[in-house]
């Protein structure tokens, strides 16, 4: 099959018309996070077929691929043509082609949000107090509250001893409630700068009348300082009152107006809907337990601060539209005041009554047939046949990720990136069968005919994968005796975990202060701060 080739300037052209374009990076997580373009959206070559609908819906949607001279990027293509999609081109001579030619190179993951997180700090000064500042405010039992804008699993993992989990986008929804005395001073948090600072000044902006600031460096600051984390913290921000909950509305619409968000009601959403030629996201931007409790049809789950934090990952389209729903009038106004700020088209959907949010399960992913029928085995008929067969007979390939292989996965099994596929089927002895298997195997199932042609034996897949194993009782082991791949699908945030080398946190802090340089540099991100 032969693809069309799209040179670096195009697509730069493209950024800067705000055209819609899809950059997708097809290499794993971490060669993705050693270096890529601002906007480019990482899609892994093994995950294509279980991912792309979701991320870029719009089948005639224009999408570039690339890898670093792997030779996975031209398959990646081949895959996305044969799945549907029309205008797949590729990137010319890849990452490669990109420096090349001129175009900036950025570390890390997530880096649209965080490099638009530093430019609103030096612009909009946002105020902050370092890691013996506020320890000194809590050591002195002043009136101070901390608020942790991360996800509730990070604030587990751990947090500021005494902080309270207030994710991002319910900050202004819910400080009201943790802070009634105007006089408290309220310190917002994360692991590093970005969502401590994009917090802070959403209650700057909202006209919050306590003193805010964010902690400085978060909690990689706090490690630095030599102060020591809580660990496995539950507290979670109340529920606001109904005259605090009005009141935030009516700042977070005047934010969201000072920031041209547009407004949408359910007509013209599905006018928005019945255009071809553009594509809409839509985004449920509560929590999670409250998007199960009902929700509008059709619309995803993505939390506002992590959707602010991720775009690359929620909205991978650049130049699409955005709108955005809640049932307070307050997460999506300010969700959407920093979308329209990072240089999105965003509305939010007005006009929602209880009844509006009568859908309760997630809508089922659109998943493309795999390319060869499926012969399925279940767990206890594999545990049976493993027991009686002689060993090496089958070999049982796990395509989850790395960190849920090591922490649990079948005994004997091969821990295989799709995306590596073929080399690690030269490291794994012959066998006569293999049995494909993941967590729930929906991904192994698009395996079967890589590995049937590449080996010529029988493949099958595990019925409802390793969580159906784990669920009959059958053993489990935990560890990383054969792993056939590197562990490259996730890169190594030195926010996140307990055992980081303070070299690799200070080395992360002197990469965002950086960070606002290197956009002017590039010159493509549209970014503009209220």
């Amino acid at each position: 099959m032969t693809l069309p080739i799209t040179t670096t300037a195009q697509v730069r052209q493209s950024l800067l018309d705000r055209h819609e374009i899809a950059l997708l990076d097809v290499r794993e997580e971490d060669p993705f996070g050693q270096g890529h373009p601002l906007f480019a959206a990482n899609l892994p070559l093994g995950r294509i077929e279980l991912d792309i609908r979701s991320r870029v819906p719009r089948l005639d949607t224009p999408i570039v691929v690339y890898d670093n001279g792997e030779g996975l990027a031209r398959t990646a293509g081949e895959r996305l043509r044969a799945i549907g999609y029309t205008q797949v081109s590729l990137l010319q001579d890849g990452l490669r082609g990109w420096r090349e030619a001129g175009g900036e190179l950025f570390i890390d993951v997530n880096v649209p949000s965080k490099s638009f997180g530093e430019l609103v700090e030096s612009q909009r000064h946002t105020p902050s107090l370092s890691a013996e500042e506020v320890k000194r405010l809590l050591d002195s039992s002043a009136d101070v509250v901390v608020l942790d804008a991360r996800r509730f699993d990070e604030y587990q993992t751990m947090s500021i001893p005494g902080g309270t989990s207030t994710p991002g986008a319910e900050l202004v929804l819910r400080a009201r409630a943790q802070a009634p005395n105007p006089a408290t001073q309220i310190i917002v948090n994360c692991a590093g700068r970005t969502r401590s600072i994009i917090g802070t000044q959403s209650l700057v902006n909202a006209g919050i009348p306590n003193p805010v600031a964010a902690l400085r460096n978060g909690t990689i600051g706090w490690t630095l300082a030599g102060f020591a984390l809580e660990h496995g913290a539950s507290r979670r921000a109340g529920t606001a009152s109904d005259p605090q909950r009005a009141e935030a509305a009516v700042a977070a619409r005047a934010v969201a107006d000072r920031a041209d968000v547009r407004r949408a009601d359910t007509a013209r959403l599905a006018g928005f809907l019945a255009e071809s030629a553009r594509t809409t996201y839509r985004f449920d931007v509560r929590s999670p337990e409250e998007y199960l409790q009902g929700h509008v049809p059709g619309f995803r789950n993505a939390p506002g601060g992590q959707l602010v934090q991720e775009t690359d990952v929620s909205a991978p389209v650049r130049g699409a539209r955005i709108v955005l729903a809640d049932d307070d009038g307050v997460r999506a106004n300010m969700s959407a005041s920093w979308l329209a700020q990072m240089g999105w088209e965003v509305w939010v959907l007005d006009g929602l009554t209880a009844d509006s949010f009568s859908e309760r399960a997630p809508a089922p992913p659109a998943l493309p047939a795999p390319s060869r029928p499926v012969q399925w085995i279940a767990p206890r008929a594999l545990a049976d046949a493993l027991a009686r067969e002689a060993p090496g007979t089958t070999a049982i390939i796990d395509l989850t990720t790395s960190a849920n292989h090591v922490k649990r996965h079948i005994p004997g099994a091969w821990f295989v990136l799709r995306t590596d596929l073929p080399q690690a089927l030269a490291r794994i002895p012959r066998a006569r069968r293999y049995v494909l298997t993941c967590g729930s195997s929906l991904l192994a199932q698009y395996a079967v005919d890589e590995i049937a042609q590449a080996t010529g034996a029988q493949v099958l897949v595990l019925d409802g994968g390793n969580q159906a194993w784990a669920d009959a009782g059958l053993p489990v082991e935990a560890g990383e005796q054969r792993l056939a791949s590197p562990r490259t699908d996730r890169y190594r945030r030195p926010y996140e975990g307990t055992d980081n080398p303070r070299e690799a946190m200070q080395a992360y802090l002197d990469w965002e202060f950086g960070l606002v340089e290197q956009l002017g540099r590039d010159g493509t991100h549209g970014f503009r701060v209220i």
